[in-house]
């Protein structure tokens, strides 16, 4: 197997279920990091720089989206949230793999950045028609709100094209979908490109 670990990016619209299928894969896959992230929001009493996030100055962080060095970043309620490439490269380096569950804007973000170092995953549901049987059975917003989320969900699915790879999460099987993402990652560890150093270490 390949040393350094590999970033896996996996996105999906509402409706896919990638956040139950992402707390699933790191059940049946407990080595498998979480980065913590970087923010300009003030820490919270009890918050540790560093452990729940790296909290950082507006100026510090628009600093390191100059120089690159923000994988993917988003702002909400008037402060940034962001990847450090830092981050990623301390786990990866240390031969651990890192899953990043993010929204298709910041996948593509994070890949055009690290290029193969990046494994990225659509998670999508089986149908149009159960996505939206999912998402009117949270029971929980607005006719406007859906439609807004199913037109969304409509054009983050268009660029499944961008992405190594595309799951189907199917109703009631988070776990073999899970399955299924270990498998893929299982693989890539074993790409050529990832093993040719092995080969120049012990076989030359």
């Amino acid at each position: 197997m390949s040393k350094r670990g590999i970033v896996i990016v996996i996105s999906g619209p509402s409706g896919s279920g990638k956040g139950t299928v992402v707390k699933e894969l790191r059940g049946i896959c407990p080595t498998m990091q979480v980065s913590v992230s970087a923010t300009t929001r003030l820490p919270r009493e009890g918050e540790t720089n560093g452990v729940e996030y790296y909290f950082k100055t507006r100026e510090e962080f628009e600093g390191l989206i100059e120089r690159g060095e923000v994988l993917e970043y988003t702002q909400y309620n008037g402060n940034y949230y962001g990847t450090l490439k830092s981050e990623a490269e301390r786990i990866i380096s240390a031969g651990d793999d890192l899953i990043l569950e993010i929204e298709v804007d910041g996948g593509g973000q994070i890949k055009r950045l690290m290029g193969n170092e990046c494994v990225s995953v659509m998670l999508i549901a089986p149908s149009a028609a159960e996505q939206e049987s999912r998402l009117r059975g949270r029971g929980t917003e607005s006719e406007e709100v859906i439609q807004g989320r199913l037109a969304r969900a409509k054009a983050e699915i268009k660029e499944a094209v961008n992405y190594d790879y595309i799951v189907v999460n199917e109703s009631g099987k988070q776990t073999e979908c899970a399955e299924n993402i270990l498998a893929i990652i299982k693989a890539e560890h074993f790409r050529t490109e990832r093993m040719n150093s092995y080969i120049a270490e012990y076989f030359e």
